[in-house]
């Protein structure tokens, strides 16, 4: 509905600028400024919410909500009330996790207690300001996951969705009975016209005219208004936090939803604090931060739970390759430069904490992996590129001399250096198994090779690709690999016969690189692939991938042969995305997708189980 709003408010402003009618406009510009309902658009109803929870606006947050309540709320049957009222609940614990101090804390509490002190389910809430760390209390703890965070505004968002789509429903019923109205007025003056001379006919009167062009208008509005194959399925309580994430509701900008249809695009946000092509954009391991790394060495730490906030810029003289999350404490970034060093950054503290200097010999530090213990990190050094440029392109057929090191977090030394055969070969890219006990390499020789972490050697390794590997990741169960290269391959292995393909699909140049971005008088830049290419959901069955224009999901199909099944396009990119990420969390994920012209796309999507 809220799109139908949109296209009418634009209508009536082109209409206003063709009658010269500029004060209107400007009326209307004002209104549509302070419009509470946001032309019925529910993200920027979420996004006032949650403005003003960030603000501390707690006196806003009560007037909006019950603003929502006289307006909207009270529309519906009884038997939503219980719903409503969670939602509120909901929305009041959400503001309180948010307060962050315990000033602000007892302060909603005072204001709140006439309010709230006969409700059971607020009861053992009140305690709240006095407990020295809530968040590790087994009574609250729960609400201060990102898990119950995301779970309540996804619910919040589907009954909006819900509910406006209802009210689209009566608003197009209404529209139909109108027309049909029209029409067998239109009859009757057809009926009257036809009475009249040959020579009226041809010249026929006003009204008859403005009739008419009245039923033209009225006949599109309505077919704008033709939406889903499917009503929306009315909604039922659930437990608190009220959940509508399981709920077909029509997601934003979309139709129905089918059966096929995994996903609903609930939103897309733009992060654009850079001015720079990206090279790296990770989430952490808890879901709350994400580390992005341009090409000039700019760097930045920013969260988008509940607004999107940049926490910390982190500034380079020396060029930075590579950049990977701790995983114990999350908090801390590993940073790999162009000079042989690793630091170790601590994103709460903004300050380094140690500078590790690697390898002189081989001084690029192409790939940084994070054991899940957090008790070491891998690190791949390689020699200077043969061009002396940092980012040659093409490669070259003979590639370049690397190492892969292991060195301990806590004591910043270097336990062991890996054993590289054939030959020494800078390795491109690296990743873990869930426990740590496996690591899997992509090189610049094509070859993929598996690494007892026990035993700290080779397990086995192949050829997997005509050129460079520039992706690994470990598949949902672990006994698979999956792989992009440099021929545009995107392969499957099993791990526990070597070099045996499970599965091979062909992927668009624009997924794998090298990436070029064109501009005026010729201008043009290209780059190679540095960060991941791929990512996938939680549940290990849909991939996400780079594209000229955003980011592509693909479901992982289990005929024979197996194929990638392409479902979502997440689009929103004017420039060629380089990598991607996906944080899943519940049902709601936020899949990352960066670009050449420094943008980052958050798109949120939910799951729709079947």
């Amino acid at each position: 509905m809220g799109s139908a709003v949109e296209r009418t408010d634009e209508h009536v402003r082109e209409y206003l600028i063709y009658r010269g009618f500029t004060s209107t406009l400007k009326h209307l510009d004002n209104d549509i400024k302070v419009d509470k309902e946001k032309g019925f658009r529910v993200d920027k109803i979420i996004d006032q919410l949650q403005q003003l929870v960030q603000n501390f606006d707690l006196l806003g947050l009560k007037e909006y909500w019950l603003y929502l309540d006289r307006r909207l709320f009270c529309r519906l049957e009884d038997v939503y009330r219980t719903t409503v009222n969670k939602l509120r609940t909901s929305l009041y614990r959400y503001y309180v996790i948010n307060a962050g101090n315990v000033e602000k804390t007892q302060e909603f509490f005072q204001k709140q207690a006439s309010e709230l002190q006969g409700q059971a389910e607020w009861r053992d809430w009140f305690i709240l300001p006095f407990v020295p760390a809530p968040e590790l209390n087994p009574a609250f703890s729960p609400y201060f996951s990102r898990q119950w965070a995301d779970t309540f505004l996804v619910s919040l968002h589907n009954f909006l969705s819900v509910l406006f789509q209802c009210m689209h429903i009566l608003y197009f019923d209404a529209e139909v009975q109108k027309m049909t109205s029209v029409m067998e007025e239109n009859e009757q003056l057809r009926q009257l016209v036809r009475t009249h001379t040959d020579t009226q006919t041809h010249n026929q009167p006003p009204f008859f005219q403005f009739r008419f062009f009245h039923l033209c208008f009225l006949i599109l509005s309505c077919c704008c208004h033709v939406q889903a194959e499917k009503k929306a399925e009315p909604v039922e309580a659930e437990p608190e936090p009220a959940d509508f994430s399981n709920s077909r509701a029509v997601a934003e900008g979309g139709g129905g939803l089918s059966a096929e249809q995994p996903f609903i695009k609930l939103s897309q946000e733009e992060y654009g604090e850079h001015h720079s092509s990206i090279m790296h954009c990770r989430v952490d391991c808890s879901g709350r931060r994400v580390a992005s790394l341009d090409v000039d060495g700019v760097i930045k730490v920013w969260s988008f739970n509940p607004i999107m906030q940049t926490k910390a810029t982190i500034m380079s003289k020396s060029p930075l390759l590579s950049l990977e999350w701790a995983t114990k404490p999350d908090r801390l970034l590993l940073l790999g430069s162009g000079v042989g060093t690793v630091r170790l950054y601590d994103t709460d503290a903004k300050k380094n904490l140690y500078e590790m200097n690697i390898d002189d010999t081989h001084p690029r530090i192409l790939s940084l992996a994070c054991s899940p213990s957090g008790s070491s990190f891998v690190c791949s050094a390689a020699a200077p590129s043969r061009t002396g440029s940092v980012e040659s392109v093409p490669r070259l057929p003979i590639p370049v001399s690397g190492q892969l090191l292991l060195w301990d977090t806590k004591t910043v030394k270097q336990q062991l250096q890996f054993s590289l055969e054939p030959e020494p070969v800078a390795i491109n890219c690296t990743a873990f198994n869930h426990n740590g006990n496996l690591l899997v390499t992509g090189a610049a020789d094509g070859v993929i090779r598996l690494f007892d972490m026990q035993r700290y050697d080779s397990a086995m390794s192949w050829r997997a690709h005509d050129g460079e590997v520039y992706s690994v990741e470990f598949s949902y169960d672990e006994n698979t690999v999956f792989s992009i290269g440099e021929d545009g391959k995107f392969v499957q292995w099993n791990i526990h016969r070597c070099g045996v393909k499970q599965s091979e699909q062909v992927l668009p140049q624009d997924a794998t690189g090298p990436f070029v971005l064109s501009g005026y008088s010729g201008y043009k830049q290209v780059q190679v692939p540095r960060g991941r290419l791929l990512a996938f959901d939680s549940e290990g069955q849909h991939v996400l991938t780079c594209s000229g224009s955003g980011g592509l999901i693909y479901r992982l199909t289990n005929g024979e042969p197996a194929a990638l099944e392409s479902v979502l396009s997440l689009g929103g990119h004017k420039a060629p995305v380089v990598t991607v990420d996906w944080c899943s969390a519940v049902d709601c994920g936020t899949c990352l997708t960066a670009s050449m012209d420094g943008k980052i796309k958050l798109s949120t999507l939910l799951a729709q189980k079947s």
